[in-house]
């Protein structure tokens, strides 16, 4: 899709400041919406062990925050809500980063490599790594997917 001009081209401080806040507030919105999902799931108390919870997790924390993005740039037409992403990959980033430099004891994947620590802790289900206090699928894996998730909802919702 080709754009006629830079979108920050000619705006004042304050429009560019608003859609700051504006990127801010659809980061927030999405991750709110990974906590509902989280919020409805935990109702039904879940085996933490159980690999049918964390799918239907992965899943929900994607489609309901595209669902929410979608139906709010329905609504508002903000074009920032569709950079969400970005949000999503920094913060995927620094955690990749972050668990690199995690210390590895016995049984904690001590002779894990880097790709294997980093798939262990974000995206298995069984025998993850124990790095992140067992919390890498949630932080690592379904709040970056929420605000993928939201910017493609948003995407989709925006009229061209």
């Amino acid at each position: 899709m080709m754009r006629d001009h830079d979108i920050s081209q000619d705006k004042t401080v304050a429009e560019l400041g608003r859609e700051s806040l504006w990127f801010f507030a659809h980061t927030l919105l999405a991750v709110i919406l990974l906590a509902v999902v989280l919020g409805v799931i935990s109702l039904d108390h879940p085996d933490p062990g159980s690999v049918m919870p964390k799918l239907l997790g992965t899943v929900l924390a994607f489609l309901v925050p595209m669902i929410g993005g979608f139906l709010i740039a329905r609504i508002q037409q903000n074009q920032v809500a569709r950079y969400v992403w970005v949000s999503g990959v920094i913060l995927f980033s620094i955690l990749c980063v972050w668990v690199l430099d995690l210390p590895t004891g016995n049984g904690l994947c001590e002779t894990c490599g880097a790709v294997e620590k980093l798939w262990r802790t974000f995206f298995t289900f069984n025998h993850g790594s124990g790095l992140m206090g067992g919390d890498g699928l949630l932080v690592g894996a379904w709040i970056p997917l929420s605000m993928i998730g939201y910017a493609i909802g948003a995407s989709l919702g925006l009229e061209s």
